[in-house]
């Protein structure tokens, strides 16, 4: 590995997070807001010695996919600390595991929240919660690439290590400006959002946040309410930029590069659309009766199949008090997730598609011995690396998903509390059900199960294999000291 490289790179993300405060601040001084204060202080100091650090420059820019790998999960552990900070300091959330689960749930864009009354926070603290869902969509070190020249042009490992779904490709020659590029397309699609919710009579602030948190498939609302309260027009229009959202970019790129024929035939983007219009009926019929017309029963239907499946997390009502078969819908698409390489989570389209072929192919296999049949997707094959790595996630995904279900049962709520809550932050849904429903919170478990869930969080939104990696390196690190202790002996 290369230590001096990773340290320089995390000095920087210390330092833009110091930047990233600063529209806070911004907020809390229209606002009138002492919790400004906390902003403003924490900001300054994470600038100035982030900056400070980074004039230590590297011996070396030799870059690994193990470095990567490693930098990808210290970056997420250590923004997760700083921005937790200013809640606490802040008193807004005065617990500092809370402020640390509500960080963690932002910048992974889980939208689980401890708060009992969201709207009891300040201006800057709302906003900040909503901010993190748009830094953390696209991804931290996304946005540093897009803004500096890192690591001699090896920071695809970053990217890679990062984004989600299985694969990651440069979609122009050079890293930092596929990064630039990606970051062009969030911003287009978040500011039209924003002008759409406008054109509803949406207040200026909560457009702002509402945006901030649609396009981070985030779902942290200013309201206590979600977005329940408001009108049709604006429900449709948050429903759709979901939709649009969970859409892998590759497509977005193809379309600005005017393949439009590659982009709709997009495989993936098919069976994500086959999936939302087929959850989307069922539930609809399901709740059919629960509504007096079937334009409402059909726009929350689409609402809460489009925010779970993308795992965005907003509720436009309480679907927990809906007929088991659409709980067990929203739960089913709630693993499933959206496309890779978009800003939703879950375990992806793409690696369903590929075990799916993978499994017809071991199928015809046995019926013909001899048969040799390569699997495809999106027009590309698929190359064994990438049939390897989706394995090994769906091992290790299945192990952590386990192994954390069993630990939070030691608390003794119910099984579907449980579960759900599990498996809404390992998939960065938001809100599951029971105690954890669209209309709780997760406040009642202790600081240990937090910390347990937040660790979910970061590993769903990592895909596993970032943190597995740096396990691996500290436990080797580890090992190599106590050899070279007992040699010199």
């Amino acid at each position: 590995m290369n230590p001096g490289m990773i340290f320089y790179i995390l000095s920087w993300v210390g330092c833009f997070s110091g930047l990233f405060l600063l529209p806070s601040c911004i907020v809390a001084l229209i606002y009138h807001e002492p919790q400004g204060f906390a902003y403003l202080g924490v900001a300054a100091f994470y600038i100035l010695f982030g900056f400070l650090l980074t004039r230590r420059k590297p011996s070396s820019n030799r870059f690994t996919a193990q470095d990567g790998y490693v930098t990808v999960a210290l970056t997420w552990g250590l923004i997760s600390l700083l921005g937790s900070v200013p809640f606490w300091l802040s008193r807004d959330i005065p617990n500092l595991v809370d402020a640390i689960f509500e960080t963690v749930s932002g910048f992974t864009t889980t939208g689980s929240t401890i708060l009992q009354d969201i709207e009891a926070l300040s201006h800057c603290s709302l906003f900040w919660r909503s901010f993190t869902h748009w830094l953390g969509g696209m991804g931290i070190l996304v946005f540093v690439m897009a803004v500096l020249p890192l690591s001699s042009g090896k920071n695809i490992h970053l990217m890679r290590a990062e984004s989600t779904g299985p694969s990651v490709e440069k979609l122009v020659p050079k890293v930092r400006q596929t990064a630039a590029l990606l970051y062009l397309i969030y911003v287009a699609l978040t500011a039209a959002e924003f002008i759409l919710l406008l054109l509803g009579r949406m207040p200026l602030f909560e457009a702002i946040t509402a945006a901030f948190a649609t396009a981070g498939t985030g779902g942290f609302a200013v309201l206590n309410t979600s977005m329940a309260s408001y009108s049709p027009y604006l429900q449709y229009v948050v429903t759709v930029f979901m939709l649009l959202f969970g859409v892998s970019f590759n497509v977005y790129f193809l379309i600005l590069v005017r393949k439009f024929k590659s982009a709709f035939f997009y495989e993936e983007l098919r069976w994500y659309l086959t999936v939302i219009a087929g959850a989307t009926a069922l539930v609809v019929c399901d709740i059919r009766h629960l509504f007096p017309t079937f334009e409402e029963a059909f726009r929350q239907g689409f609402f809460q199949v489009v925010s779970v499946i993308t795992t965005t997390g907003y509720a436009s009502t309480d679907y927990d008090a809906w007929p088991v078969l659409s709980k067990s819908v929203l739960i089913l698409i709630m693993f499933i997730g959206a496309c890779a390489g978009s800003t939703g989570g879950g375990m992806k389209i793409s690696r369903f598609l590929v075990a799916g072929k993978y499994l017809r192919a071991e199928i015809s296999r046995f019926r013909h011995p001899r048969q040799v049949k390569a699997l495809w997707l999106n027009g590309a094959k698929v190359s064994d690396d990438l049939l390897r790595s989706v394995l090994v996630y769906l091992v290790a995904y299945l192990l952590i998903f386990v192994l954390s279900l069993m630990l939070l049962t030691l608390e003794g709520h119910d099984l579907v509390t449980n579960f759900t809550a599990v498996a809404t932050t390992y998939n960065n849904v938001g809100p599951g059900f029971n105690l954890v429903g669209p209309v709780c919170n997760f406040s009642f478990f202790s600081p240990l199960s937090k910390l347990l869930l937040s660790f979910d969080m970061l590993a769903g939104r990592l895909e596993v294999l970032p943190l597995v990696v740096l396990f691996s390196a500290v436990v080797d690190a580890a090992s190599g000291r106590l050899r070279r202790m007992k040699a010199e002996r």
